[in-house]
């Protein structure tokens, strides 16, 4: 189980590496884009992918927040449950898993039938969208991945995994 345990948490922490990429990504979209326009030449669709690294950026970057206790939770509520906080996650970790399972179920449906069409974007690229919708997929079913690991961790040791100081020390920054 330690193997398994250190191989979910590097593919999360992978997943925030990604996540930086796309974000140094978006800089260095927007600073082309600016020598673009200060030496009177175009940079056609700089725009729309700018807009596909920030869906890259986020999608990555949920399952590695999520691992490491830094999304907005509802602790506030779960501080307050006393002796039922654990049945307060356990609504809260299966309702993610939910949604996020849909999610990554949508994502991949909406992925392939993209590639089965061959859409394009709207923009002046005209990119394929299953590129970029490839990306959101992978990190939905990262993030599905990510609720699935807390749940069944909450379900079978009583704890979701997420250390209380850093998750304390999260929402106090």
């Amino acid at each position: 189980m330690g193997s398994l345990r250190r191989g979910l948490d590097a593919l999360y922490t992978a997943g925030g590496v990604v996540a930086a990429f796309f974000t140094i990504a978006i800089l260095g979209i927007i600073v082309l884009q600016m020598l673009a326009r200060w030496t009177g030449s175009t940079f056609p669709g700089a725009a729309d992918y700018a807009g596909y690294c920030m869906a890259g950026a986020s999608f990555f970057a949920f399952a590695y927040a999520l691992n490491h206790g830094a999304h907005i939770r509802v602790s506030l509520l779960l501080s307050r449950m006393g002796r039922w906080r654990y049945w307060g996650e356990l609504w809260c970790f299966a309702v993610g898993t939910a949604a996020s399972t849909f999610l990554a179920r949508f994502a991949i449906k909406v992925t392939m039938e993209s590639h089965r069409f061959k859409d394009v974007s709207q923009g002046q690229d005209a990119t394929p969208l299953w590129i970029p919708q490839s990306i959101m997929a992978i990190g939905a079913v990262l993030l599905a991945i990510c609720f699935w690991d807390h749940l069944i961790r909450l379900i079978f040791t009583g704890n979701h995994g997420m250390r209380e100081d850093l998750v304390e020390q999260s929402h106090a920054e």
